[in-house]
């Protein structure tokens, strides 16, 4: 059976056979109407995306997040890699206002910019995807909740929406505050909507200064360290 399977305006014929999925080697570019090889397409994708998913902690709180998509960008957190395969993360998913606000008072925004307490009203998440490790599965999952969270987030790129992993959580409160049973550990909480603000990338300076700011208008600068200083080998 062959289908389409549709990614960012590339469209690639879909090969299922036995329950499997097989990409061919090569792939039509509808824009340009050249014929490319697949990987170097694909290449150009996730780095498009990975330049895109920067952390946005301004939204648009008006914009809804289903329910449903939520769980498709949890779904590819599902599929990506586990230590041992042991699949330890569990996840809360949040898309209402009253949920939602039992979860935003236990979170602290941006530690560098000292004088913002976080995003106000109208410009908080629309959703939350909290990731848990179950404790009765196995306590090895500081990789796995990375992986997870990274796949998420850019599956949240891909369509059109951004978001913030938070690691500085009052734990105890959120917990109390959804009645998170004791077996599960909260490890982060990504905020997710529609970006309000601009991210730009920036090299680190002779400083050597990583600290992300914030200009007079708004647009938060992440300094990255560059290519050659990272290689050591």
């Amino acid at each position: 059976m062959i289908s389409h399977l549709s990614l960012r305006g590339t469209v690639v014929p879909k090969q299922s056979l036995g329950g499997a999925t097989r990409l061919p080697r090569f792939a039509r570019n509808d824009k340009k109407g050249e014929t490319c090889n697949n990987s170097e397409g694909e290449l150009r994708m996730i780095r498009d995306l990975i330049r895109k998913n920067r952390s946005y902690r301004r939204f648009y709180q008006e914009v809804d997040i289903k329910l449903e998509t939520l769980r498709e960008l949890v779904d590819l957190a599902r599929l990506s890699a586990s230590a041992t395969n042991a699949q330890p993360l569990k996840y809360i998913l949040s898309c209402d206002l009253h949920k939602n606000s039992l979860i935003f008072p236990h979170l602290t925004w941006a530690r560098f910019l000292t004088n913002w307490p976080g995003p106000g009203e109208g410009e908080r998440p629309s959703a939350y995807i909290i990731i848990l490790g179950d404790t009765e599965i196995s306590r090895f999952w500081d990789y796995d909740a990375g992986i997870a969270a990274q796949s998420i987030m850019l599956g949240a790129t891909e369509k059109g929406l951004g978001g913030c992993m938070i690691a500085n959580i009052q734990r105890e409160r959120l917990r109390k505050a959804l009645e998170v049973p004791p077996r599960y550990e909260i490890l982060l909480v990504l905020a997710l909507g529609k970006p309000r603000e601009e991210v730009v990338i920036e090299t680190v300076g002779p400083s050597g200064d990583t600290k992300y700011w914030r200009d007079s208008k708004g647009v938060h600068h992440v300094p990255k360290r560059p290519l050659d200083e990272i290689i050591i080998g």
